[in-house]
Parts: C-alpha cells; sequence; structure tokens
C-alpha cells in the first residue's frame, strides 16, 4: 500500500450521465480504505481557484441517480499553459492531496498528462458520452445518451409518419460517429451520415427515398452525427429534390442530461472504485479502462495515443434499416 493520505477527484469537459456514480464510488472506497477525499469543484478551472470541498460517504448518499455531476465541470483553455499547470500541481501539493482522480474525456487525459509529467500521481476515469477513447470499450455516459437519442428517435418516427414526412435527425458526438452508429442501427433509420466517412451519395439518398415512397412508406428518418452538421440545409435539398415535406430536428443537450442507465451506473462505480485502489496501491500515470470484457489500467501516456474506428461490421449492416438501403457517407 501507497502512503496515500488524501485523494482529489474531478470531473472536467463534458458532463455524462454516471459521472455522480464514480464520484461517490471513489469517495466512498477512499473513506473505506481510510482516505480523506477531496472534491475539486469545476475541473481544471477550480484546481486553479483551489474550489475545493471535503466529501464524505454522506455528502454522495443519493447522488446514483442523478445526471450531470455535483461537482461540476467547465472548460479551461489557461490549462493549455505551462504556468497554469505548474500552479494547479503546486495547489495539490500545498492542500495535501496525495493522488488525483480525473473523470473525463480525451482533453480531460490532456491535462490529467501535464500534471503526471509535473510529478501527480493521476488516475484517469473515462467519462465521456461521445465514446472516442481509443484505451477503452466504455466510455461513462455514452450508454445513457444513447438510449435518450433512440427514445427521442421513436418519438419523433412517429409524428413524421403522421405528417409522412421525412425527417434529418442530429445526434451529438462532437467529431465522431458513434451516437449517430448506433442509433442507426436501433432505429432502423433509412440513411447515416457521420465525420468517418466522408464521401456521401446524397442523390443515391434521395432515390432510396423516393423508391421507398412509391412502395408506400410513410416516413424516413436519416441519423446524422454532429460533427457532419448541416442538417437544416440537407433538409431543405432533400425536400427540394423530392417534393416530401422534411425537416430537422437537432437533439442536443439532451441526450447530455437524465437519469443513468444500469450499466452506465455499474461500470461507473467499478471504474471509480478501481481508480482509487491504483492509487492506493501505489499505480500513478494510470487510466482506467473496460477492454475485452474486462476492467483493466493503461499507462495514461500510452492511453492518449490509442485510436478508435467505427467497427466497418456495423456501418455496412444492410438489411437492419429501412425497407430499402440509404445513401450511405
Amino acid at each position: 500500500m501507497a502512503d496515500i493520505k488524501t485523494i482529489g477527484v474531478l470531473t472536467s469537459g463534458g458532463d455524462a450521465p454516471g459521472m455522480n456514480a464514480a464520484i461517490r464510488a471513489v469517495v466512498r472506497t477512499g473513506a473505506a480504505a481510510g482516505v480523506r477525499v477531496i472534491g475539486i469543484k469545476r475541473g481544471f478551472t477550480g484546481l486553479l481557484d483551489k474550489e475545493f470541498v471535503d466529501m464524505d460517504p454522506e455528502r454522495v448518499s443519493e447522488i446514483m441517480e442523478l445526471g450531470g455531476t455535483i461537482l461540476y465541470t467547465a472548460r479551461c483553455s489557461k490549462f493549455l499553459e505551462a504556468e497554469y499547470q505548474q500552479m494547479a500541481a503546486d495547489n495539490l501539493a500545498q492542500s495535501g492531496i496525495d493522488g488525483l482522480v480525473v473523470i473525463g474525456g480525451d482533453g480531460s487525459y490532456r491535462g490529467a498528462k501535464c500534471l503526471a509529467d509535473l510529478g501527480v500521481h493521476v488516475v484517469g476515469v473515462p467519462g465521456t458520452i461521445d465514446f472516442d477513447i481509443g484505451s477503452t470499450d466504455y466510455t461513462i455516459g455514452f450508454d445513457t445518451a444513447v438510449n435518450t437519442a433512440v427514445s427521442a428517435i421513436d418519438k419523433i418516427t412517429d409524428t413524421s409518419t403522421s405528417h409522412e414526412r421525412c425527417s434529418i435527425i442530429e445526434v451529438m458526438g462532437r467529431n465522431v460517429g458513434y451516437i449517430a452508429l448506433w442509433c442507426h442501427i436501433a432505429n432502423g433509420a433509412d440513411g447515416i451520415l457521420i465525420p468517418e466517412k466522408d464521401e456521401f451519395d446524397e442523390q443515391a439518398l434521395i432515390d432510396s427515398i423516393l423508391n421507398n415512397r412509391r412502395k408506400g412508406r410513410k416516413h424516413h428518418i436519416i441519423i446524422n452525427a454532429e460533427g457532419v452538421g448541416r442538417s437544416n440545409r440537407l433538409a431543405k435539398r432533400i425536400e427540394a429534390a423530392t417534393g416530401i415535406e422534411t425537416r430537422a430536428t437537432i437533439l442536443g443537450y439532451i441526450q447530455r442530461g437524465g437519469t443513468p442507465t444500469a450499466k452506465d451506473r455499474v461500470y461507473a462505480s467499478t471504474m471509480g472504485a478501481y481508480a482509487v485502489d491504483l492509487l492506493l496501491r501505489g499505480e500513478e500515470h494510470r487510466v482506467v479502462a473496460y477492454k475485452d470484457g474486462k476492467f483493466m489500467d493503461f499507462d495514461l501516456g500510452e492511453a492518449i495515443t490509442m485510436k478508435k474506428s467505427i467497427e466497418e461490421y456495423q456501418f455496412l449492416l444492410r438489411g437492419l434499416e429501412g425497407r430499402e438501403s440509404a445513401g450511405r457517407a
């Protein structure tokens, strides 16, 4: 066991359902080991401003079911500068924080790496709905975000059918298309646009919509990823080309909030506890991951370099979308 007496925990970047479960696990696991846990509000910004608060099991007793993060989160452009990275490391040392758990996405991992390079004992936990961290097959919040989007698209499909419309539905994911891909399959959509596939045959999509309409189909659903965007423009072009009323819906931040699914609660809890155990064992500069069906950890620097790609087989699935295969990116 390492001589760890105080552990800090922060959430950084975009919020994700399940972050509170991870925070709860860090606090309760630390307390069970006799370790003091300090919550750092507003991510790296709070680390610079010393927004520190003592955490105990009572404080986190009823947060599992809450979306968002009770520690709040923020983007911190200052943290890109070496001067502020050193200030953050000094603040941790002056406050007696021996180890730090950083819950967030790839940008948070890079911030954690900067602190690790300055001698801070850091463990990262993957928290992002975008699912874009290469070192892990699971990220906190993705499951809830996808389920939220799937449910919303089901509802839009109902009204799209009633009005015999085509609907372009834009989902989140920043510069990756994982939410879009899963919604495309789960909702049986007619087409998908994602940034990983930059060639899109718009005419093939239009031809497919017209062909399906001739066969009696009353609605058409196209999933568009945030990283592609321009959904309203696409809707106008499709309506002009087909004569079918076409509307764009941007789901937006509804996908970040809401009650976490059971998976996001259980996996986030496991990862938060795992992070504390790593620090207590004297491990440092690590990230927690779920890979090949197991919870494990990787070197922080190595994890940042790992890449993730869209599963080609899932992208090319046939027969699970609308009645006819639609134009694809």
